[in-house]
């Protein structure tokens, strides 16, 4: 097994209203909820996961939806973008899509020579739908009204805004083993090999820019992908070889991850494909049942009371 990062795994977000974020990602953009969890740290608020079919690993948009939280502040510091992959041809269907649901949307852009659309969600996170110069095979989630010609396949890529980009692409280069493919004025586009998706990070680097504020709306980590635990220990003695704080091995029921701050000040996460999102449901069950950590099964009544029901 080579010790490689194959990719994004997920992608973690902060909301406000549950229900109004269950509704935005599973209705007006189609993506299946795989996981109905709650936050470890705070677990009368949920941990919801939306991706594809299965939950695969590139798909994985997560979010702690906190009812009162306040809104956050793009800056530097911070993971500023989430890119979508979207299939050729389907700029319109999700351009009307955007007019008929109310979503703020601006006209569609090019950067690196992909088209792409830029949205809010209802929380103000900043999201990309690009329709990838590479062919990206995967199959989105369907639903009702969005069909696998239009349905979203998993992510493209994520943009970190930062004052100085050197030291952040320091570890995607030299730790994570991406290299640099592209740069355009102040954005400089690092990729991957090892995947064929979700394998880009774009880092813009803005130097008076000041540090944003992660809360409502907000990314709060990027955790990127290992096959498995032993791969996963070999990136922690890299990254204790550095100097950086990172944590010890956590299992996370569906995957086991591991956290640092990278010296830019974002957030990164490194986790797993092991052992999956069936491994408490079927796959044709995924999201339809509220799964607990074990550590909080006891207290199952009072959480299904206080946890606000998503219909």
């Amino acid at each position: 097994m080579e010790n490689t990062i194959n990719g994004i795994h997920h992608i973690t977000a902060i909301a406000g209203n549950a229900q109004r974020n269950f509704d935005f990602y599973t209705k007006t953009l189609g993506l299946r909820l795989v996981k109905k969890t709650v936050n470890f740290d705070d677990p009368e608020t949920y941990h919801l996961y939306y991706g594809d079919e299965t939950g695969s690993p590139g798909t994985i948009l997560t979010f702690f939806p906190w009812a009162n939280i306040q809104s956050g502040r793009r800056g530097s510091r911070q993971a500023t973008e989430i890119g979508y992959s979207i299939p050729a041809g389907s700029v319109d269907f999700w351009l009307k899509r955007f007019e008929d649901h109310n979503v703020i949307y601006n006209k569609p852009a090019e950067k690196f020579g992909e088209q792409y659309i830029t949205i809010l969600d209802p929380d103000g996170l900043k999201l990309e739908l690009t329709i990838a110069k590479n062919n990206d095979n995967r199959k989105g989630w369907q639903t009702d009204d969005i069909k696998a010609e239009h349905a979203i396949k998993g992510f493209h890529n994520v943009t970190i805004t930062t004052n100085k980009a050197e030291p952040t692409a320091y570890i995607l280069k030299h730790v994570f083993g991406y290299r640099l493919l592209e740069q355009h004025i102040n954005r400089y586009r690092y990729i991957t090999d090892t995947v064929e998706n979700a394998n880009i990070v774009d880092l813009v680097e803005v130097e008076g820019e000041k540090p944003g504020h992660v809360a409502g709306g907000s990314v709060h980590h990027v955790a990127f992908r290992v096959a498995n635990e032993q791969v996963l220990m070999h990136f922690r003695d890299q990254i204790t070889k550095l100097g950086l704080h990172i944590t010890e091995k956590i299992d996370r029921n569906y995957f086991y991850s591991l956290y640092f701050r990278e010296p830019g000040g974002v957030l990164f996460e490194i986790a797993t494909d092991n052992p999956g999102f069936d491994v408490d449901e079927s796959v044709e069950e995924l999201g339809t049942h509220l799964k607990l950590p074990a550590q909080y099964e006891e207290y199952r009544a009072s959480l299904e009371n206080t946890l606000p029901k998503l219909i």
